[in-house]
């Protein structure tokens, strides 16, 4: 019995673009609309360079209008429009997949093809353990930077006053001021899901064409993941306003996004395929800079995007930042 080889079945362009656009599609944060695909980002991934910087112009001021005179002589002071800049960092990352011939030939399987089916969810999973990493990164810098205001923290409080309810969601959503209307999503661990769930605050909406049905909690998207966090019984639970992060992925520009490698010496002659799988990708939150002060690396790791000196907010009004985080007990 003869095995199909990955190069037979596999074609790596083709490949490449189909995992880098169904990375995005499928991810629940993208359907919440919390993360928006951004065609600049993507092009600049494209691009050479470990950063680039996306300019924006500020609102106009709150200045007092003047008074209107029919003095020839008085003139006024015309005001600016203010800019502002956001340093956006670029990951370069791949991942490997090694499978021996000779295990696919006993398990009357083939390992690579199960392999080749799991690379999107993957690649999804790793978009959504960036992001939430992001945000930890922007919690520490908000603490020790911006006196928390964009934090509602009960966590330590006494007894039922430190669990989760609406009026602390609505105290969280608040801290955005005039700017709450524009909140859309909520993302919260799976523990916290299930908490909302048991109190009946949940209800679900009808899928729409080509969509998957969505929880939600009084309008909003509710995304739950594991990665969010939760230390001894503390959760963070985030609010979003629409697109709060743009995001970018990419196959590389010159290295193959999809690679396939055959070693037919490996076990003895009975062979070995590798899998190899690249892509570029970026997370921009809105209204925060990334710093490289706790990179060491090429690209930065997960654990250096929860570090706060990764990150700077760049947006002088918190009612600019779409995004509110409530760290709390069930």
């Amino acid at each position: 019995m003869s095995t199909v080889r990955l190069s037979d079945v596999i074609q790596p362009v083709e490949f490449s673009a189909y995992v880098a656009q169904n990375t995005a599609v499928k991810s629940a944060l993208v359907q919440s609309g919390i993360m928006a695909r951004n065609n600049a980002i993507e092009a600049q991934l494209k691009a050479g360079a470990d950063s680039f910087t996306i300019p924006a112009w500020l609102d106009l001021s709150d200045d007092e209008a003047s008074i209107v005179s029919d003095d020839p002589d008085q003139l006024s002071t015309p005001g600016k429009v203010g800019t502002t800049k956001q340093r956006v960092r670029k990951a370069y990352l791949a991942k490997s997949w090694a499978a021996m011939n000779m295990a696919s030939e006993l398990s009357g399987s083939n390992a690579m093809a199960h392999i080749q089916n799991r690379v999107t969810a993957y690649w999804e999973r790793q978009l959504q353990a960036r992001l939430v990493a992001s945000l930890q990164g922007i919690i520490a810098d908000n603490e020790a930077s911006d006196s928390s205001d964009m934090l509602n923290d009960i966590s330590e409080e006494a007894d039922e006053a430190a669990k989760l309810t609406a009026e602390a969601l609505i105290d969280t959503v608040g801290t955005l001021g005039d700017s709450m209307s524009s909140v859309v999503a909520l993302c919260c661990h799976s523990d916290v899901f299930r908490y909302l769930l048991k109190l009946d605050a949940i209800e679900y909406l009808p899928p729409s064409e080509g969509s998957l049905s969505l929880p939600t909690w009084r309008g909003l998207a509710v995304v739950y993941d594991d990665a969010m966090p939760e230390e001894a019984g503390v959760y963070t639970t985030a609010l979003f306003g629409q697109g709060a992060v743009a995001y970018g992925v990419t196959a590389p520009r010159i290295a193959d996004g999809t690679e396939v490698e055959s070693l037919p010496a490996s076990g003895n002659g009975g062979g070995q395929q590798v899998l190899h799988s690249r892509q570029n990708l970026a997370v921009a939150p809105a209204g925060f800079s990334f710093d490289d002060t706790a990179t060491t690396g090429d690209s930065p790791s997960i654990a250096e995007l929860r570090d706060a000196q990764s990150w700077k907010r760049t947006a002088e009004d918190r009612r600019n930042v779409p995004m509110a985080f409530l760290r709390h007990k069930i």
